[in-house]
């Protein structure tokens, strides 16, 4: 285990330590020392490092990132000439978990002083933003994480709107959002780290580290991240850390016995969103009752060995990453995976806990569990890390339309996540592929502000005409995983699965009693309408006690009922339109 003392602070760079590091790791500094810093570091290393804004956060705080390589290249277009691959590497994407920020600056100063990782920024160029969540780093007190050991005061989770960023990556709702986005196109990272730190129990274990591609996207890129997360967790364990490759949240929560599982998260989240990009993602998280300094110094550790596995072997993942973007095109009509799951098999691990016991509580009326810190206990508990498919679709032939009167939004959208479409002219009698809901279920709760909508039904062969103005986007382009995730309507965080399209499985027109009763009557005249109708009645115990429902059979077969109920109004076409 490493030690729990504070880190020494710096008797030399004094303007470039930080509040945390001269507090003695009790304090983490307000924002203003993050624009202070961005400015200092690029005055003290001007060849190496650029302080650049990359958004305006809706209180109007400045979002700063810095730009480090000692290869000189400094902006975007000179990384991507050179061949050098951009790590970009995030802290305070949750404002209270805020780790991030001071570790980030402690190893930036530590490597431009050649006191760690020489030659690393030779090599690559680092992008750190060291709070992402800017207004929710300034909604600063105590006990804003109550289970979590310092610093003294911290940020919050969310925005000042109330977003919580790790949970927009895909629907970009947020400003702060929106402007990562820009500079993730900008940059195209081939790595990306978001440090955190955990929620959950006690236990011995003080970080996890977390890996995507490894069990979803292209193959030959899971080898590269599989590698990538295995050598970061030596590292770290070579440093005295107890690594763990999975999030230690049990399956039954507050259950140690329960165990863990594995997966892979949905792009809403930062590690679940890259390997849509054909990049890497990687979660830090460190453990929420370990101490401040011991959490900054294992965070310090976990981005200095990213650093310098970047510089060992960027240039070969970097390969592996444009090929992967090659074999992306080439999804047309292939089964893509667009959720995960772990199976029921399980493995019984060796996990370094404290003894605790379960216990009823006057307090909850529930089963409680209590640690004990001063036991360590090794326990034997399942693992569930069998992770496979839960959903596959067949990609489109061609690509996906878009009507006009959803193109202008959408394509904002797929312009954030720098995805290629372009606009069409009118067309008539198009071969389509439709989506028509069978079932739509609304959400109870709204989430990040969205009724989430969940839906049942297939693709089925259509003919529609198409206005001018609608939206073509290929399937063979780079992301095509990424578009998928986005406009197939049963991904788990697509716009539709978000509530973007609620609208389409609203009904808006009814046909009053009075009206029906006589439409009923005029249309049982038929007699395989009156045969249907007879049939349904006998088979159907509810719908015969049901007046409502009765007057619906006939509405839903009157050509004033509204063709479009439940139809989502995104399209799939297997030729690419002229």
């Amino acid at each position: 285990m490493l030690a729990a003392g504070p880190l020494p602070a710096r008797a030399d760079g004094s303007s470039l330590t930080t509040v945390a590091e001269r507090s003695g790791f009790l304090r983490t500094g307000r924002y203003e020392e993050v624009i202070a810093l961005c400015a200092a570091f690029a005055k003290a290393w001007p060849q190496s490092v650029r302080c650049i804004d990359f958004g305006t956060s809706p209180e109007g705080r400045p979002m700063k990132a810095l730009v480090v390589s000692a290869s000189g290249a400094l902006d975007a277009a000179s990384a991507r000439q050179r061949g050098l691959p951009v790590v970009l590497i995030q802290g305070g994407i949750h404002a209270g978990e805020i780790d991030g920020k001071d570790a980030g600056f402690l190893a930036l100063r530590e490597l431009l002083q050649g006191k760690a990782g020489k030659g690393t920024l030779d090599k690559l160029v680092w992008v750190f933003v060291p709070v992402f969540s800017v207004d929710g780093h300034e909604r600063f007190a105590a006990w804003n994480r109550p289970n979590q050991r310092g610093p003294e005061e911290m940020g919050f989770r969310t925005t000042a709107q109330g977003y919580n960023l790790n949970r927009d990556y895909l629907k970009a709702d947020a400003p702060e959002m929106q402007a990562m986005l820009k500079l993730i196109d900008q940059w195209d990272p081939l790595v990306e780290v978001d440090l955190h730190v955990t929620d959950g129990a006690k236990f011995e274990h003080d970080v996890s580290i977390q890996v995507e591609p490894v069990h979803a996207g292209d193959a030959a890129l899971r080898e590269a991240g599989r590698a990538w997360r295995d050598a970061v967790i030596d590292d770290l364990a070579r440093q005295g850390s107890l690594p763990l490759p999975y999030y230690p949240s049990f399956t039954v929560d507050d259950d140690p016995s329960s165990g863990f599982e594995d997966g892979v998260p949905p792009p809403r989240f930062s590690h679940g969103y890259f390997w849509l990009r054909n990049r890497m993602g990687m979660l830090v998280e460190t453990h929420s009752w370990k101490t401040y300094p011991v959490r900054v110094q294992v965070t310090r550790n976990a981005v200095v060995s990213v650093l310098q596995q970047v510089a060992l072997h960027g240039r070969q993942w970097l390969q592996v990453a444009r090929q992967a973007d090659a074999r992306a095109r080439m999804l047309a009509g292939k089964p893509v995976p667009l959720a995960y799951a772990a199976g029921p098999e399980s493995r019984t691990v060796d996990f370094r806990g404290y003894e605790y016991t379960r216990t009823l509580s006057e307090v909850s009326g529930a089963l409680m569990t209590r640690y004990n810190e001063d036991k360590p206990q090794l326990w034997k508990i399942p693992l569930r890390d069998h992770v496979q498919p839960s959903l596959s679709v067949a990609a489109p032939a061609g690509g996906y339309l878009i009507p006009a009167a959803h193109a202008g939004w959408v394509s904002e959208k797929l312009r954030l996540h720098g995805i290629d479409f372009r606009v069409l002219p009118a067309q008539t009698a198009v071969a389509v592929q439709t989506f028509r809901a069978t079932e739509a279920t609304p959400a109870a709760q709204s989430s990040e502000g969205h009724q989430r909508m969940t839906v049942k039904g297939e693709w089925k062969p259509d003919t529609r005409d198409i206005g001018a103005g609608a939206v073509f986007v290929p399937i063979a382009q780079p992301k095509s995983r990424l578009l998928m995730s986005i406009l197939e309507p049963l991904a788990p965080d697509s716009l539709l699965a978000w509530g973007e399209f609620n609208n389409a499985f609203e009904r808006k027109e009814y046909m009053e009693a009075y009206v029906a009763e006589d439409v009923a009557r005029e249309m049982l005249k038929d007699p395989a309408v009156k045969a249907s109708f007879e049939q349904r009645l006998k088979a159907d115990a509810a719908f015969a006690r049901d007046p409502a429902a009765r007057l619906d059979f006939f509405y839903r077969l009157h050509s004033a009922w509204d063709e479009r109920n439940n139809l989502y109004p995104v399209m799939r076409v297997a030729t690419v339109p002229r």
